[in-house]
């Protein structure tokens, strides 16, 4: 492309200066911090050509980011026509970008807080001491803007980890950015339900970086061994690889955060509830007396630590026959009753539908393969329940993705 006349370096500057308003929308960073813009042509006729590299192929959020870089340059004085060309960044430039969202987001989380305006006039206002916030990782800490949801049940077999999957699909498809971590280590399936698999990429400061599917991030064990290989560890490993998932993560900015617990009372489940106290718990059954009963158990042992439980949901409660009525199969009332007894709401009754079952084997979550369906509205209204019940300790806005 001819250039002007005018010096390059300074119009490239201003340019640069304009882009580093926009942001990509995963990693929550100016794409000019993260290495993105990877080049600017200033032509004749105030003409602006600019290539970005995105972090991954086949970014759903493309579009986005494509319209913010034309505003942000079409504000340049001079600038009469923007192109922009979309790449892919390779694997050396995708390590720096992460190991700099990581930095930037540390730096970010280390600066002290902006100083209080001076009290008005005639107006005495106590000062009261404190102490100071505690260290540890974001996600860590009490006043985190991120919601926790575990998923939790009393024994195997109930679907949890179905309930986990498109209740983080639908918190995402109502504009949240959202991430997924899957502790249920004996009996991991997140990878398989949505979709991912292979290791996961490490940046250069050793942080690793979650899988992305239908706008959800996520890590696994799936991430690290075999699918069908046998997890033998005890209590003490147990404990270390959830704290790496909390602080080596590249999570970025949440809103949400949806954990699937391993069912029953195990060491992991009591190391949540012990370390993140200020998650939420939502219990999962099946109308089976038997089910209901165990996870009236397990959520015994939240209640008697003080962990918090926001909800039941009751899933395969029926199927729905061609006629309109409900067809009970496992019987009735489970939900119902675990959650009068924990005096809490029964949020959701999820049918018991051939594409949940699909939807799950494919990795294609229902809720994003077939999102009219019964069961996938049910998922979307168990996330606008939550979203009211569920308050984030920080204002927290949706993501406008």
């Amino acid at each position: 492309m001819p250039h002007t006349n005018l010096p390059n370096k300074l119009d490239d500057a201003r340019i640069r200066t304009a882009l580093a308003a926009v942001k990509d929308p995963e990693l929550g960073q100016s794409i000019v911090d993260l290495g993105m813009v990877r080049q600017i042509q200033v032509g004749e006729g105030g003409a602006v050509a600019v290539e970005v590299a995105l972090t991954v192929a086949g970014c759903p959020l493309h579009e986005r980011i494509d319209q913010e870089v034309r505003q942000a340059v079409g504000t340049v004085a001079g600038v009469t026509r923007v192109a922009v060309q979309m790449e892919v960044m390779n694997d050396q430039e995708r390590r720096q970008a992460f190991a700099a969202a990581v930095r930037l987001s540390e730096a970010r989380r280390a600066a002290p807080a902006a100083p209080r305006p001076a009290p008005a006039a005639n107006r005495e206002i106590p000062v009261r001491s404190g102490p100071a916030a505690p260290a540890g990782p974001a996600l860590l800490q009490p006043n985190t803007p991120t919601r926790i949801i575990g998923v939790a049940s009393g024994k195997g077999g109930v679907g949890k980890s179905t309930v986990t999957a498109n209740l983080a699909v639908a918190l995402a498809q109502r504009g949240y950015k959202v991430g997924l971590m899957d502790i249920d280590v004996y009996g991991f399936s997140q990878g398989r339900i949505m979709g991912a698999s292979g290791q996961p990429e490490v940046t250069d400061d050793q942080k690793i970086m979650p899988w992305d599917r239908y706008g959800v991030k996520m890590v696994s064990m799936g991430m690290f061994v075999p699918e069908d290989q046998a997890i033998v560890w005890r209590g003490p490993m147990l404990g270390k690889m959830m704290q790496q998932f909390f602080t080596d993560v590249v999570w970025g900015d949440l809103d949400w955060l949806v954990v699937d617990m391993p069912p029953g009372t195990g060491d992991v489940a009591l190391d949540v509830a012990q370390k993140v106290r200020h998650a939420r718990l939502l219990m999962v059954t099946t109308p089976q007396s038997v089910a209901m009963h165990v996870a009236r158990r397990a959520a015994g042992v939240a209640e008697r630590i003080g962990q918090s439980i926001v909800g039941v949901v009751e899933n395969m409660s029926y199927v729905r026959c061609p006629h309109g009525d409900r067809l009970e199969v496992f019987g009735r009332g489970g939900g119902k009753h675990l959650a009068d007894a924990l005096n809490v709401p029964l949020l959701a009754q999820v049918p018991l539908e051939p594409g949940v079952r699909a939807g799950g084997d494919s990795g294609e979550p229902v809720v994003a393969a077939d999102p009219t369906s019964e069961a996938a509205r049910t998922f979307l209204q168990l996330a606008e329940r939550l979203e009211q019940l569920v308050p984030s300790v920080a204002p927290a806005a949706a993501a406008t993705h």
